[in-house]
């Protein structure tokens, strides 16, 4: 019998949104899937798979290169996509570089930095609860030019400490990088008050939103962000591609990322002029049928409606964290006020792979580990957690699943 709790979240096309993912209708281990590993990668509705077989078996071409029908019809399509991201962001098209990911969108601006912003002395700032992806690449930019690297602590509960974050804030300081939504927590950081203060002393800051660009609206013209990363496999377009948002005066600063065709305008053994942007930023052939079913993943959200998501999704969460509370040795990791859709939790002493395995047994998926985020993990003094990651497919029944499959856990771990 379902609770009160239960009952009173409503999608009223949840079981028409979970029959659009192929993936979803399977049982793993004699049980039907319970897919709770979205932070990690999302399943991919029908209407992005059949964009991606219809260039591979209608128009397969290279784009940008040729005069004839399939070429055209290719990069058509592959701008497009382009369009479709820049209208999902509420950018202008010349603003979307695609990347391979929100990682390669991160090294691409360390590096520009490295290469013409960064001095010996300088100073870069990150968050403790940086993915590595926004953490390594501006570790090795500040090694090459003697720079530092300067990280914002948070509290217990998984929140920045704003006043110290304002505090670091000087002259020095070169650039400004944290994520939107932890990854490993949940958070949902302040990123307005972010970059206001960051602008405010004429620091440029980069948003790292991975996690953020499924669960809430992405308006960077409201945000006054200067650059802007996410994946494509976040939000149910594929692996392998990805963007990068940046202000139009910024990415003529940016020298190119990577040298090759289509980047330029003319070459010569003397000398090379690069092409306008994006495609300055663009080289060699691109991830052409991935940025096409990322402009279908986003153009099926934008179906949806991103709101409606959010509201589902608060819900779901909120639902969870309540239902996983009843488990007497279960503690959270990251309890911020202001949250997405993810989960955090350990078992006791259990480590938590433990859990992880005997919750696949009976057919839930959930990631298990440090999440690619070590220092925070060192910050709780814990080698890692259980994380749930919820998406618009997810269900309270689900939820269920996952709270049986933990008690379950419980005593078989004693």
């Amino acid at each position: 019998m379902e609770t009160t709790a239960t009952q009173n979240i409503i999608w009223p096309d949840v079981e028409l949104i979970r029959n659009e993912f192929p993936i979803l209708q399977q049982t793993v281990n004699g049980n039907p899937l319970v897919y709770l590993d979205n932070g990690a990668t999302t399943q991919k509705p029908v209407q992005v798979i059949r964009s991606m077989q219809e260039y591979y078996t209608g128009y397969n071409s290279n784009v940008h290169r040729g005069v004839h029908t399939l070429s055209q019809k290719a990069t058509s399509a592959y701008e497009a996509a382009r369009h479709q991201v820049a209208s999902f962001i509420g950018a202008d098209h010349t603003e979307v570089i695609f990347t391979k990911g929100t990682t390669d969108a991160i090294n691409l601006v360390a590096a520009g930095f490295r290469k013409e912003f960064l001095n010996e002395g300088d100073e870069v700032i990150i968050s403790t609860m940086e993915h590595h992806s926004n953490i390594v690449p501006w570790q090795l930019a500040c090694e090459e030019k003697k720079a530092h690297l300067k990280v914002i602590p948070i509290t217990d509960k998984g929140e920045l400490e704003m006043d110290v974050f304002e505090s670091m804030l000087n002259p020095r300081v070169k650039i400004v990088a944290v994520t939107w939504i932890s990854n490993s927590l949940g958070t949902i950081n302040p990123v307005k008050d972010i970059i206001r203060l960051a602008h405010a002393q004429g620091i440029p800051v980069l948003l790292d939103a991975a996690q953020a660009a499924p669960h809430i609206q992405i308006r960077v013209r409201d945000l006054d962000v200067d650059f802007l990363a996410l994946s494509g496999h976040k939000i149910y377009g594929p692996t392998g591609i990805g963007i990068l948002y940046g202000k139009e005066s910024w990415l003529h600063k940016l020298p190119p990322y990577q040298g090759g065709g289509d980047m330029i305008k003319h070459v010569t053994f003397a000398k090379t002029t690069y092409a306008d942007v994006p495609l300055k930023f663009e080289a060699g052939t691109p991830a052409i049928c991935e940025a096409i079913g990322l402009g279908a993943a986003m153009a099926y959200v934008t179906q949806l409606g991103i709101h409606k998501v959010q509201a589902y999704e608060h819900q779901l969460t909120k639902y969870a964290i309540e239902q996983l509370s009843t488990i007497p040795q279960l503690r959270f990791i990251g309890e911020a006020k202001h949250r997405a859709a993810a989960i955090s939790f350990l078992i006791g002493d259990h480590h938590p792979s433990d859990v992880g395995v005997l919750l696949d047994q009976q057919g839930i998926a959930v990631r298990t580990g440090h999440h690619c985020t070590q220092p925070l993990m060192e910050r709780f003094n814990i080698p890692g957690t259980v994380r749930a990651s919820l998406a618009v497919y997810n269900t309270t029944e689900e939820i269920d699943r996952l709270v049986q499959g933990v008690r379950k856990a419980v005593t078989l771990l004693g």
